[in-house]
């Protein structure tokens, strides 16, 4: 198999998950990598053994480089993204897709005018976890969709992050932030949402970082940091939604699907792994079972949509974390906060694929049978 060649654009916090798994999917090559911050990815080069490190341009400029990975924060995804494809390059974008829905639909028209590919984080849903979760939805084993809960709840990253202003900014918070993985979930689990409607506020004007590197500045807020949300789904399912950044404490669930014959305990929508646990109302002493998980990535793969992306590049097939899904995650977000401002309900307007469920019976390193 020939491999595809990728760039990295971005070496800060997440860059190191990418970098090291990377290289073990058998369709890619990583072959340079760039930073605003040379020294930040000459020392991502060495750690990871990336061949060359180089200007954005020079990156761009590179005929062998079809996929770039952009890893830069969210106010500068739509134009690193542009960038790439303007220079002929598919691009996979960490998420959300771009800050607006003007920015995110340009990236999409762009990519469909030159024959290319966009892809976004998370590719968290392509885990073991959640395709275990899939797999029992498709064969029926909690009947008809007729809900869903899913919670984020933290208290902000300010206290951890060496560069947590952005979390704060337009793009940021934690809708914005955590939602992705969330919704990406529940959209791949049960498909495009229709209407949403919401509440939201900003609780604390300023945080007040109190990580080593930059102890003691204030960052005022620019977003809401808590968001409650409802979904309708095209199927019919209602969801509800929390995300938080001002949450000392909880006791909820990351996300539960409940059907007409069981409940579905989703894991954690930021990992890939499980456990997984079904509540049949069927059962003669109903109980939570834990189910074995299906598929094969269950430790922390992130850098699998790029994969998929490549394989979809090779075969003509289409890719599972999308352009076209990431787009339909960031009209969900905003339709929440849009929702909340005007005290209604938003009909979204765009929709997108449900994701194909990946094979199982792969091995590491393989996404296509």
């Amino acid at each position: 198999m020939d491999k595809i060649k990728v760039g990295v654009i971005g070496c800060g916090k997440i860059s190191g998950a990418y970098f090291k798994r990377l290289p073990q999917f058998e369709i890619l090559q990583v072959k340079a990598c760039a930073d605003l911050d040379v020294e930040r990815a000459r020392a991502s080069a060495q750690e990871f053994q990336v061949p060359v490190v180089c200007t954005v341009d020079e990156l761009l400029a590179d005929p062998e480089i079809r996929i770039v990975v952009n890893l830069t924060i969210p106010k500068a995804h739509h134009p690193v993204s542009k960038a790439c494809l303007l220079a002929g390059k598919s691009v996979y974008a960490e998420k959300p897709l771009t800050v607006t829905r003007e920015e995110g639909q340009e990236l999409l028209n762009l990519a469909d005018a030159k024959g290319l590919l966009v892809g976004c984080a998370p590719d968290t849903f392509l885990g073991a976890g959640i395709q275990t979760c899939r797999k029992l939805i498709d064969d029926g084993w909690i009947g008809e969709p007729v809900a869903a809960t899913a919670f984020m709840l933290c208290r902000g990253h300010e206290s951890w992050h060496p560069d947590p202003e952005f979390y704060y900014q337009i793009g940021g918070g934690p809708m914005f932030d955590m939602g992705p993985y969330y919704l990406t979930a529940l959209v791949n689990l049960l498909g495009p949402v229709k209407r949403v409607t919401g509440s939201a506020r900003i609780s604390f004007p300023e945080r007040v970082i109190t990580s080593a590197k930059k102890f003691g500045k204030r960052v005022p807020v620019e977003v809401p940091t808590h968001v409650a949300g409802v979904m309708e789904f095209r199927n019919g399912a209602i969801g509800t939604i929390i995300t938080s950044f001002d949450v000392w404490g909880h006791t909820l669930p990351f996300i539960e699907i409940h059907g007409s014959r069981a409940s579905l305990l989703v894991p954690n929508p930021n990992t890939f792994g499980g456990p997984v646990k079904i509540r049949s109302g069927h059962d003669p002493e109903p109980q939570w079972r834990e189910i074995p998980l299906t598929h094969v990535y269950h430790e922390n793969w992130r850098g699998i949509g790029v994969a998929d992306m490549a394989y979809a590049i090779a075969s003509g097939r289409p890719h599972r974390a999308s352009g076209q899904l990431a787009y339909h995650v960031l009209d969900l977000m905003h339709g929440f906060h849009d929702a909340a401002a005007a005290g209604r309900h938003v009909r979204i307007r765009s929709t997108c694929r449900r994701p194909e469920m990946l094979p199982v019976g792969l091995r590491e390193g393989q996404l296509d049978g």
